[in-house]
């Protein structure tokens, strides 16, 4: 057997992406392709500074597992909701539900903070939220005819209040 020489395929080299073929011309940017640039760099440059817009500060009060049902808070949160400080505080002081007096108190705990720890005057403030939150419910039994029991559930609320400086 005589031996046959093999040619071996010859490679082509295959430009590297990002490298430039040294074949091709240079291209040259065009007039109008710079022009685009330019002015693309002087509107990223000549942006005005964005100037800090401070927000009036949102007070918010809470009472927590307050012993009263959701239901009937929210009758009396809805009453006071848009409302100003001066205007709620009226309506709460004639409003014959036991829940007004909790919002009442919670009212006066928010306005506190506000003429505290913001340093504003309450007659500028509104009521931005007045929301209310189901708690934990208490279960108990009551007795019955015949050994029976039948459950009583006493419910809680968690009361949110929101003030917010008059614009």
């Amino acid at each position: 057997m005589s031996q046959i020489e093999r040619q071996q395929p010859t490679k082509e080299k295959t430009p590297t992406p990002g490298a430039e073929p040294k074949d091709l011309p240079e291209k040259k940017p065009s007039a109008e392709s710079t022009e685009n640039e330019v002015e693309k760099k002087e509107e990223q440059t000549s942006k005005p500074a964005k100037r800090e817009v401070f927000a009036p500060p949102v007070i918010r009060a809470r009472a927590r597992y307050v012993r009263i049902a959701p239901r009937k808070a929210r009758l009396v949160g809805q009453h006071i909701r848009g409302k100003t400080v001066e205007e709620a505080q009226a309506l709460l002081s004639f409003t014959p539900r036991a829940a007004a007096v909790d919002w009442n108190r919670l009212l006066k705990s928010a306005v506190a903070n506000a003429e505290n720890n913001y340093e504003l005057v309450s007659d500028d403030l509104k009521i931005v939220t007045a929301c209310v939150d189901e708690g934990p419910t208490i279960k108990r039994f009551r007795p019955r005819a015949m050994g029976r029991a039948t459950p009583i559930h006493k419910r809680t609320s968690h009361l949110t209040l929101e003030l917010k400086a008059k614009e």
